[in-house]
């Protein structure tokens, strides 16, 4: 079984399983087909995180990029900034680790040649994919920027889009590896927009590393995702922080969504300053943190507002229960809005998430990883068997997401399908790039229409804000193993064209 946002994607990746792919081939082939169509969220521009159960264990890969050599902390602040650029600022990307990615998983997990898993993303890209519901809309402003010509043309849904230097990029990956992408087309068109920024020895760097997972116990089961400088810690402190309050019988319950949600303030409180690359997650202070939560108020003075990004999410399971759970981001929609002329491969702006605080441990400057909010999660079973691969997009909320759907499926027993079209809540902020959200600023509850919980939120002290259903509240996807050994699984409805198949 296959979810992700785009018809697509899912289709190629069941392509690739019929012809023996395993999860990890079948991940790419989608991921590869969703930097084609969706370059919105996600390309080969972004970074990459991935988590892998392949029967003996779990494995977890940190693809996330690193700023180049040129990474000058003090020239940004004598130019004024407080904060790293947000967008138009090439220091503002890292060398992209996607491909990075997409070739460690396959090294160690592909059953299939690289060309057969690219096959469908480099088809699509050359001869063109009907622009979809969520890209059409963004045509007509990204078609007019440097280096982004292929979406000039884009003004409806269902306009053909062809990118031909991406086709280009992939066909380069499936022949020559990482040398094909770094030392190529794509890298030359990199190090001459970084005017400095990067050196060769930069791209020389692999940015994919297998590292440790985290995970805890929660609800009978082990809960996994990526360590720092990843935030997936944060689901995995919300889920320590509520492990000592008793949840009402039903989630439409606002006592439900109030728990969650000082759970989730409580874990992430003070991100800022522990969120950073080789941090050391604060998984053993939950015990601190829950009596931070009243099970009946709200607390004040505690942070935890939450910025939305552009980002895509996918799971795979295989036939012999490989299960694969991938993020991939740009960061803001189209990323950086910087586009490597030659090819027209959007970069991201993961950068963002660098501070320029003197001496701080996340501080920008070269061969340094920023702060990530991508943060894929697994679960497995007490006998350490798969029970689901599941993620969202969503930014700063991702963990807030996936507590919620971690929840329900495990305390409540919901279905596949129940967990993912159930509202959701998240936290806001009046935010001015999207991506302000540990920095301050009147926090309130955004409830997506449909939920209950408003008026008994409001009675706990929360400011409560209504937002219609959709993707501010993310892109999540789950499959789950049954214990027949079937699948169940559910695509969020919130992308519109997105799609989960199975075989």
């Amino acid at each position: 079984m296959v979810c992700t946002i785009d018809h697509l994607a899912s289709a190629a990746a069941v392509a690739v399983l019929d012809r023996g792919g395993s999860a990890a081939d079948a991940a790419v082939a989608a991921n590869a087909v969703l930097a084609v169509t969706a370059p919105h969220m996600c390309g080969l521009g972004g970074d990459l995180f991935a988590l892998v159960h392949d029967g003996a264990g779990v494995s977890a890969l940190n693809a996330s990029g690193r700023a180049g050599s040129g990474a000058d902390p003090e020239r940004l602040r004598a130019e004024g900034h407080g904060r790293m650029p947000h967008l138009y600022d090439v220091r503002s990307v890292p060398v992209p680790g996607c491909v990075d990615g997409w070739l460690a998983l396959h090294g160690r997990f592909g059953r299939l040649p690289l060309e057969v898993v690219l096959a469908a993303a480099i088809r699509l890209a050359v001869e063109g994919f009907p622009a979809s519901p969520l890209l059409a809309p963004g045509g007509p402003f990204i078609g007019a920027l440097p280096g982004a010509g292929d979406f000039a043309d884009v003004r409806a849904v269902g306009d053909l889009v062809r990118r031909p230097g991406v086709g280009r990029a992939l066909e380069a990956i499936a022949a020559g590896g990482r040398a094909g992408f770094y030392e190529g087309e794509f890298g030359r068109g990199l190090l001459a927009l970084g005017a400095g920024e990067y050196t060769d020895a930069d791209l020389a760097r692999v940015n994919a590393d297998w590292v440790t997972p985290l995970h805890v116990t929660a609800f009978g089961h082990g809960v996994w995702t990526i360590p720092p400088n990843s935030q997936g810690y944060l689901l995995l402190l919300a889920l320590g922080v509520l492990e000592g309050f008793e949840l009402p019988g039903d989630p439409d319950d606002p006592r439900w969504a109030h728990l969650l949600v000082e759970a989730a303030r409580a874990a992430g409180h003070d991100r800022l300053d522990v969120l950073h690359e080789g941090g050391q997650a604060p998984l053993g202070t939950a015990v601190e943190r829950r009596a931070l939560v009243d099970p009946d108020r709200r607390t004040a003075g505690l942070g935890g507002a939450a910025a939305r990004g552009d980002t895509t999410y996918l799971c795979v399971v295989d036939g012999d229960g490989m299960g694969v759970s991938l993020i991939q981001s740009n960061a803001a929609g189209f990323g950086s809005l910087l586009f490597e002329p030659t090819t027209g491969i959007n970069l991201h702006n993961r950068g963002i998430g660098f501070s320029l605080i003197p001496g701080h441990p996340a501080e920008y400057g070269p061969g340094r990883r920023p702060p990530h909010t991508l943060s894929p999660a697994l679960i497995t079973r007490p006998d350490g068997t798969l029970r689901t691969v599941l993620g969202t997009m969503g930014g700063d909320a991702q963990p807030q997401i996936l507590l919620q759907l971690v929840t329900r499926l495990l305390a409540y027993g919901q279905s596949p399908g129940e967990v993912i079209t159930a509202p959701r809540w998240a936290l806001g902020v009046d935010a001015s790039t999207g991506f302000d959200t540990w920095h301050g600023g009147e926090v309130v509850v955004e409830v997506e229409k449909g939920a209950t919980w408003a008026p008994g939120l409001v009675e706990r002290g929360h400011t409560v804000r209504h937002e219609p259903y959709g993707d501010n509240f993310g892109h999540a996807h789950l499959i789950d193993v049954l214990p027949s050994g079937m699948l169940a699984g559910a695509a969020d409805p919130r992308a519109r064209i997105g799609a989960a198949l199975g075989r």
